[in-house]
């Protein structure tokens, strides 16, 4: 069987838990979610309210959670509200493996990703710029990159749920109840040495 998938996808983070990102996906890419992904969640970063029948049957079919995160740009009122939503989904190992999705794979699910690369992983700012212009086709998105550079999260989570590749840029910030918030490296040249695409 040939399979074909989604638009732009590629894999965010492959270590201890497989997290995916993509465009929106069509009736011929359900074999590959299917057979190659195992998928457990599927978070929809996007504007598009109602699923397409045949997309919510194939959730349904298939058992994969489905989180709509909705977006139409990051300049809209309360988007760093719906990061944290993303972020709490991510920081939470019961959820993989997990495709991220918006309708073409590159602004709005690029934002995400940016997010992840900086809060969770520690990367460089020139890497995610770097990665950021790959999947949007050079096209800049100053306000995307700079919502990414800007955007900071207080957001708590229980550190028994946080998938290993997160741990290292987690900060403790309470014992009783073992919770733990995202937190940048106090050096950003100190971060980890994958910070830059080869």
């Amino acid at each position: 069987m040939n399979y074909i998938p989604p638009l732009n996808f590629s894999p965010v983070v492959s270590t201890d838990v497989s997290l995916y990102r993509s465009g929106y996906p069509m009736a011929l890419n359900y074999s590959f979610i299917r057979d190659q992904l195992h998928l457990k969640t599927i978070i929809y970063i996007g504007d598009k309210n109602e699923l397409s029948e045949d997309y919510n049957e194939f959730l349904k079919g298939e058992g994969i959670q489905y989180h709509h995160i909705f977006m139409d740009s990051c300049r809209e009122e309360g988007v760093e509200e719906r990061m944290d939503q993303v972020l709490r989904l991510v920081l939470d190992v019961d959820n993989y493996p997990i495709l991220m999705h918006s309708n073409k794979g590159k602004h709005r699910v690029g934002i995400v990703v940016g997010i992840i690369r900086k809060l969770l992983q520690g990367w460089s700012t020139a890497g995610i710029y770097q990665e950021y212009g790959i999947f949007s086709g050079g096209l800049k998105g100053d306000a995307d990159l700079e919502f990414i550079t800007m955007f900071e999260t207080n957001l708590n989570v229980r550190m028994a749920k946080v998938p290993q590749f997160a741990l290292p840029c987690m900060l403790k910030v309470s014992n009783e109840a073992e919770l733990w918030k995202p937190s940048l490296p106090s050096n950003e040249s100190s971060s980890n040495s994958q910070n830059t695409l080869p």
